[in-house]
């Protein structure tokens, strides 16, 4: 049995630690779970960035497996030794790409056993790839407690998988209210020159620039919405915040519709709070998702929401109440939507104050440590009456 002087060790297993919202994820859970109740350790099965640097306690070891491209089976035995080693009480592994940590977590003798599911990449959109499939029902007898982000994924886990509902517990990501808050005054200054004036209206998005997250056709829209309304070029302009493979691609779109003075690619941001304060409207063009951080942090910020109407992002975003879903790949939907607030600008205010409102009530990171402290707790209780 374990003493009650012992802090149970958990084991977070991901791909790899750098900029993403199941990351994010993982560092607010490792910052907000109390320190006198757990220890915690995080393993790369490649490598970290210095995105390592948010986790606020020095004592929390970060592991790098430094997995190979491709096949490595040595992988799992460096794993397993690691394991071996550090025995951790729970073994938390988080999307497919660490899925197969489970089976060196059972040889090695770890007791508790969870598995997140944060959502799917660009080669498996809707989840029913019949390889990925296949393989997620082979580790199912290895996993105890399996976490979906959204209502979406678990009834995918029910469906597709086939998780016994006995298995499952859903959890909402939670966003720092503290953090992500409402400033009377813009914090302009963070803009550049050209985008200053308090009369513009900044439309903006945040999330690595990569095909599942979609900026293709934010920035579609944003080039419709102009070429059918061209005096809007006098004060509407489009922030994108974040880095990765299609940042050429979005700048070959916006030199050649020759908007470039009216779009900032800030690159990746550590000081997306503050940037948030400086938007009016939010996007979210996602292919799939989750639970998004970014729409949670953007609703705390008060900001109105155009999202896609993919994954859990319906479980997000309240339709005309907090903001308006559209159609993925649709960039004159995408357009409409935006026009619409350009009609009402009252609605702005509005759908920002009522989403704040929700994320107060509903997805805070205090509710979040809660609830994943109750799965753990149950857990670490189940193992040792076992």
């Amino acid at each position: 049995m374990l003493r009650s002087t012992h802090k149970p060790l958990i084991a977070h297993v991901l791909f790899r630690l750098g900029t993403g919202g199941l990351e994010n994820g993982l560092v607010n859970l490792i910052n907000t779970l109390p320190d006198d109740k757990y220890r915690h350790a995080v393993i790369c099965m490649t490598d970290y960035t210095d995105f390592r640097n948010r986790i606020n306690s020095d004592a929390v070891q970060v592991y790098c497996l430094n997995k190979k491209p491709g096949q490595d089976l040595g992988v799992y035995l460096r794993l397993w030794r690691l394991l071996r080693e550090i025995k951790p009480d729970i073994l938390h592994t988080r999307n497919l790409s660490a899925l197969e940590a489970q089976l060196p977590g059972l040889l090695a003798g770890v007791k508790c056993r969870v598995h997140g599911e944060h959502g799917r990449d660009i080669d498996d959109i809707d989840g029913t790839h019949w390889r990925y499939v296949l393989l997620r029902r082979c580790f199912r007898p290895f996993v105890q407690r399996y976490i979906p982000m959204s209502k979406d994924l678990e009834n995918w886990l029910l469906k597709q998988i086939k998780v016994q509902e006995r298995k499952i517990t859903q959890v909402y990501n939670g966003v720092d209210l503290n953090r992500f808050k409402v400033n009377e005054a813009k914090p302009l200054s963070l803009l550049p020159i050209e985008f200053r004036d308090s009369g513009l209206l900044l439309i903006g998005t945040v999330g690595r620039l990569d095909p599942v997250k979609d900026q293709i056709t934010l920035v579609q829209a944003f080039v419709y919405l102009l070429k059918n309304n061209p005096d809007l070029s006098r004060n509407l302009r489009l922030v994108i915040v974040g880095d990765g493979v299609l940042l050429d691609a979005l700048q070959k779109l916006v030199r050649e519709a020759d908007i470039d003075h009216l779009v900032w690619f800030a690159g990746e941001r550590h000081d997306v709070a503050d940037i948030m304060q400086t938007l009016d409207l939010f996007v979210l063009p996602s292919i799939n998702e989750g639970i998004s951080n970014t729409i949670l942090e953007a609703m705390a910020s008060a900001l109105a929401v155009v999202a896609t109407k993919v994954g859990g992002n319906s479980e997000l975003v309240v339709e005309g109440h907090t903001g308006y879903l559209v159609a993925k790949q649709d960039p004159v939907a995408m357009a409409a939507a935006f026009e619409r607030y350009l009609l009402r600008p009252e609605l702005l205010v509005l759908h920002g104050q009522l989403g704040r409102e929700r994320v107060v009530s509903k997805f805070s990171l205090t509710r979040m440590m809660a609830d994943y402290r109750a799965i753990y707790d149950k857990l670490l209780l189940e193992c040792v009456l076992n």
